[in-house]
Parts: structure tokens; sequence; C-alpha cells
């Protein structure tokens, strides 16, 4: 059983600039032991501890698929006040660095099988999203999930992560892939409008589907009313509180709303479990 509270070596194997503003880096690690790689038994939505000697650590969603078995990878922003997101940016390839976890709950991907999946992320909080889409269409699992629609949006171009995975997503005639910024720019020959909008005007079907949303608050508040009047019940749509994580097993008390402890009740809840709590949570 893997500990908790011990923080496995890894090395960053090579990282990735995803955005114009340079903040937001991917993190490809590798364990130095195989073994611990093997004890690192992760569901899409769950996160993990990434420490830096010196700095401290702090709770990153994992990007990677389950199914990513050499690898793991964390999609990372750089707050201008956050000292072990400012560390880890400063790091070169070949650092070491500690991770421990994996914490939290899951998107209930057994429940997803034989039916209709509707993604919706926004910004940077698509990073479990993006977990969870490498995870349905790996070729073993694709046959188990039925019409897989994704929409994704940004405030700009050059806010938009994963670019190259979008761009193959959009050419693949087994994903229904849309993508939106807020704002377009002169050579943007995309989508523009904000994603609750787009929603709207997509329209999936809500008939044997489950809908995963993940996004920073003003989205979520604003993306849960068009789901609802597509049909979807509170207990079909599912999202993520990560961005309340704090010490990741319950310990610190910063992450409450009401008797849950996101880290450990969480982060994954149904919109009918959040309206169910004494103050709002999206």
């Amino acid at each position: 059983m893997n500990d908790l509270y011990h923080p496995r070596s890894v090395v960053i194997k090579k990282t990735v600039i995803e955005n114009e503003a340079r903040d937001i880096k991917t993190f490809e690690l590798v364990f130095l032991d195989q073994e611990e790689r093997e004890k690192f038994e992760f569901s899409c939505g769950q996160f993990a501890m990434l420490s830096v000697a010196g700095a401290g650590e702090s709770p990153i969603g994992i990007a990677s698929s389950p199914l990513d078995d050499e690898y793991l990878h964390f999609t990372v922003k750089r707050y201008p006040t956050g000292v072990v997101t400012t560390a880890l940016h400063s790091l070169e390839e070949g650092s070491e660095i500690g991770v421990r976890g994996p914490y939290g709950n899951f998107y209930p991907l057994k429940a997803m099988e034989d039916k209709n999946i509707v993604i919706v992320g926004g910004g940077f909080a698509f990073t479990t999203l993006r977990s969870t889409i490498r995870y349905l269409l790996h070729d073993k699992n694709r046959s188990r999930f039925k019409d897989i629609t994704v929409l994704y949006g940004a405030r700009t171009p050059g806010e938009l992560i994963y670019k190259s995975e979008l761009k193959q997503w959009e050419e693949r005639d087994d994903v229904n892939m849309y993508v939106t910024v807020d704002r377009g720019e002169e050579d943007w020959k995309g989508r523009v409008g904000l994603v609750p909008n787009i929603l709207s005007e997509v329209a999936p079907s809500s008939e044997n589907s489950i809908a995963l949303v993940c996004g920073p608050p003003i989205m979520l508040k604003y993306t849960m009313p068009p789901l609802l009047d597509l049909g979807f019940s509170p207990e079909r749509i599912i999202t993520s509180l990560e961005r309340r994580m704090s010490c990741g097993i319950g310990k610190c008390g910063r992450c409450n709303i009401g008797s849950k402890y996101i880290c450990k009740d969480g982060p994954v809840f149904t919109y009918k479990e959040l309206r169910e709590l004494p103050e709002a949570a999206v």
C-alpha cells in the first residue's frame, strides 16, 4: 500500500511551456525507482503533492492518464506570490523533486461506461479533464464509452493549453471537439464566445449522458444553468473543487465546506452534492 505521507523521488524529464505568458508549464516526471511508479496508482481526477527542497510543497492535479505508465504529467501555473510554483518553474530538466499521494476521490469512470460523455473545461483548470480525455480515448478504452463531446475555452488564444493535443482531438472522428476563446485575435480562426454560451449553442444531448465540468469559479457558476436547461440532472453533473486543496490529508482544515473536507470527501462531487452543502461551493 502506498505511504501517502512519504514523498517519492522523481526527476523532471521534460518541460513544456503551455501559454504565451509563460506562466503555465507542464512537467513530465519519471520515478527514480520503477517500483515506486508501480505503487503510485491513481485515477482521473486525483491530485498529488509536489515538493521542492527549501520551498515546500503544493497540491497539483494529475494531468496524465493512469495508462501513461512511464511518467506523470503535472501542469503548474506560476503565481507571483507562490513560493512552490515559482521554485518549480525555475527548475531545469534533470532536477529532482518529490511527489506524494495520490489524494482525493476521482471521476466515476466505471459509471461512465456505455454512456455519452460531455466534458466542459475552462482555462488552467483543464488539467484533470485532460487526464480523463486521454484515458477515454486510449485504444484500450474508447469502445467502452459512447459519444464524447469536449468543450474547452480560455480567455485568449494565447491562454489555451495542450495546443498540440487539442489539434489532434479536433482531427479525430470519434470526438466532438469545440475550442473557444472569450476574445479572439487577428489571426484566430476558431470560435469566439464564453464557454456557457457555446455550450448552449452546441447543445449536447443529456440522454444517457454524464457531464464533467471543471473551470474557474465564474465559469462553473454560469455553466451549471445551461446544463440543467439541456436536461442534465444534478446527479449527472460532476465537477472538481481541486482549487481548494491545501494539505491533502484533512489535517489543516482549510478545505472544509460545512462537514465536508474537500481533500478527503472530494475533490470530485456531483452538482447535487454541492447544492446540499451549507455554503455555496460553485
